[in-house]
């Protein structure tokens, strides 16, 4: 397209269309043949092309814009897949190549309906604190997006139950401090996506821990009878049932006559022998000026020692027959006489452990 205006290599001069085409006519000749009209006649031309430029490249932009914003609003849809039971191969054969990683089985079994079981929520939430020390950074980038949904739906569950506050908000704070030091090694190619997108992510984590230190337990309204109108033989009966010390903490502080009842060095003896081996506990003897062990004590100590004994009361389960993960209520297609002889429950951390091939 011709420069329309004063052309820097003939000063004074401009390109004007006309009927015949473009010609090039000075300011200062009075004699031309082009007429007011026809120069005014081209500016307006060339102003409408501009226009029709401009507003072609805003609609361009807009329809891109709007296709990227449903590419996103389509994105953030959590999906979730519901099966029951998955296939896990270890190695490529003539029927199937590849194998099953961590992140494939993590988006294909049926988590979404587990926390919402509250025989699995436990066995979920401490997968999720496995996942978020040291497993993250294998996860595929649907993987590691399935998570925060899934962490979100947790969170979200926690609220509305007014249950489980704390494991939550240690699982948080796991995952916040060890998403710290991911997004410092960015540049690695740690984590799969957009820092940004991190970062919001950790904007998100923040705030569901405010939510949680914000969150006030209801009284129950009921005014049937309470653990404190129960015989002390039966109330020490139920707190023996609680395998968290801190919980038994928790418990005494709700009025004096608890509290003296998980004093009980009984009640604590038992909690250390539940979690913890005799050899371990024989290392960590703690006595009392009156000679008396200090129980209590003693399972704080080993708390920070030794890890706790982990029981759940539905796991995922695996048949070393058929390779087939499974949940423990599940009907598998397993082709073996006996198929209960062949299938061994999996804690979190040897779900884990099965795919670190």
């Amino acid at each position: 397209m011709p420069f329309l205006g004063q052309d820097w290599r003939s000063p004074g001069q401009s390109w004007v269309k006309t009927e015949e085409g473009w010609k090039k006519t000075s300011a200062d000749d009075k004699n031309n043949n082009v007429s007011v009209e026809s120069f005014c006649k081209a500016e307006e031309e060339e102003c409408f092309n501009k226009e029709n430029l401009l507003l072609s490249l805003g609609y361009d932009m807009a329809a891109k814009k709007r296709k990227k914003d449903l590419m996103n609003n389509n994105t953030k849809v959590p999906y979730f897949h519901r099966e029951k039971w998955i296939y896990v191969h270890k190695g490529s054969t003539k029927e199937r190549h590849g194998y099953c990683t961590l992140g494939e089985a993590f988006n294909r079994l049926d988590f979404c309906s587990a926390i919402k079981d509250t025989r699995r929520f436990n066995y979920v939430v401490r997968l999720l604190e496995l996942i978020a020390k040291s497993q993250l950074p294998s996860l595929s980038g649907v993987a590691q997006k399935n998570y925060m949904n899934i962490l979100e739906r947790v969170v979200q569950k926690v609220l509305n139950d007014q249950q489980n506050v704390r494991p939550i908000k240690e699982l948080l704070q796991t995952l916040y401090i060890s998403l710290c030091g991911h997004v410092q090694d960015m540049g690695k190619s740690v984590l799969v996506g957009n820092i940004n997108i991190w970062v919001h992510r950790m904007e998100n984590i923040m705030q569901w821990q405010q939510q949680l230190d914000n969150i006030q337990i209801n009284r129950p309204t009921s005014t049937g009878m309470g653990l404190t109108d129960l015989p002390v033989s039966l109330q020490l009966n139920i707190m023996q049932r609680i395998t968290d010390g801190r919980d038994l903490v928790s418990l005494g502080q709700v009025c004096p006559e608890l509290g003296v009842l998980t004093e009980d060095r009984l009640l604590w003896k038992k909690l250390c022998q539940y979690h913890f081996t005799d050899r371990q506990i024989r290392k960590r003897l703690m006595v009392s000026d009156k000679g008396h062990l200090e129980w209590k004590k003693m399972y704080f100590k080993l708390s920070r020692c030794y890890p706790h004994r982990e029981q759940y009361s539905d796991t995922l389960h695996f048949c070393t027959h058929c390779h087939i993960l499974f949940w423990k209520d599940t009907n598998h297609p397993c082709t073996a006489n006996n198929p209960e002889s062949c299938t061994m429950s999996l804690s979190p951390q040897d779900f884990i452990n099965l795919f670190n091939f």
